[in-house]
């Protein structure tokens, strides 16, 4: 389920080609050598561009009060060094052999989504936009279990040609890539063929008005706003919850640890697998705070005007 939601024009197909030419080439180089490029990538991106440093400097102040401006600025330096190792390991990904990413991205506690399966039962897998997660979609070598339908749900780029050139990578592990809008037809229609399904849900993104599930304190920003749809998803069809805390052992070495959040999502408390992960995923990032996506304007979205927004009627928003 690697294809593109779109249908490309004769023009975007050249567009397309040309690229995934020009990306795979460059995805053959040695780790090493890509390194070389994403040093160069720092300088232009930090101190040429200065891509988004305000933004980030400004998330690193409010999240971490406690730090001083010198601690602050380091972690922001660590970022965008990591920031751009990101990009040249995505990179890799489109030519990187299954071997290789095994002694890369190594999972521990895969035995927790194994015995699920075993029984027949779904797994919501949750995790943020921490370390290298487009290497996660490498979970399918890792576990035992068979007749399952291993995926991940992922936001349609406005992009077309874009949209197309990164699923490739996503799913040359062995996930499906599920759109949102498929998310439900692609559970039914696989528990229907009796496959349990394991998804992987990266809920940290900041939520459209209308999708706001929760509001939480989240890194010391209060009134955060977070999607709640995966755990409603976790609960209509009875999946285990299971977060992924990654680490980063070292340069291009990554390790991912599932952790039981519930077996049993029906009997959980309204919005309490959410407001868990996003626990779990404050501590993953305090642990090693330079490895979150901080260019991301999490907090752009205020309690404020979403009750400004809000029809007293109907208790929805007004679009």
């Amino acid at each position: 389920m690697a294809s593109s939601t779109y249908t490309l024009s004769l023009w975007q197909r050249c567009c397309y080609k040309v690229l995934f030419a020009l990306v795979y080439v460059l995805s053959l180089l040695p780790l090493r050598a890509l390194y070389l490029l994403s040093a160069c990538f720092y300088l232009l991106v930090y101190y040429v561009a200065g891509y988004r440093r305000k933004l980030v400097r400004k998330h690193l102040s409010v999240s971490f009060p406690e730090k001083n401006e010198c601690d602050r600025r380091q972690i922001e330096k660590e970022f965008y060094h990591w920031f751009c190792d990101y990009i040249v390991e995505t990179i890799k990904l489109f030519s990187i052999s299954k071997e290789e990413m095994r002694k890369r991205m190594v999972f521990k506690g895969t035995e927790v989504v194994d015995e699920c399966v075993r029984r027949g039962q779904g797994v919501a897998l949750y995790l943020g936009h921490y370390c290298n997660w487009e290497w996660v979609s490498s979970i399918p070598l890792w576990l035992q279990a068979e007749n399952y339908a291993g995926s991940q749900v992922y936001h349609v780029l406005e992009n077309p040609v874009m949209d197309q050139l990164l699923l490739y990578p996503r799913h040359r592990m062995g996930p499906d890539n599920v759109p949102v809008m498929d998310v439900l037809r692609y559970i039914v229609k696989n528990r229907q063929q009796g496959k349990p399904v394991v998804m992987g849900f990266i809920a940290d993104q900041v939520p459209f008005w209308n999708n706001i599930g929760d509001w939480l304190t989240f890194l010391n920003h209060e009134n955060t706003p977070v999607l709640a749809g995966a755990e409603r998803i976790a609960c209509r069809f009875d999946m285990a919850c299971v977060y992924i805390d990654l680490r980063r052992i070292r340069r291009g070495y990554y390790e991912a640890e599932f952790q039981l959040m519930t077996e049993n999502p029906k009997k959980a408390e309204e919005l309490s697998i959410t407001r868990e992960y996003f626990r779990r995923l404050e501590q993953t990032i305090r642990r090693q705070p330079a490895l979150w996506l901080w260019t991301h304007n999490r907090w752009k979205r205020t309690r404020e005007e979403y009750e400004r927004m809000l029809d007293p009627e109907t208790g929805k928003i007004k679009m």
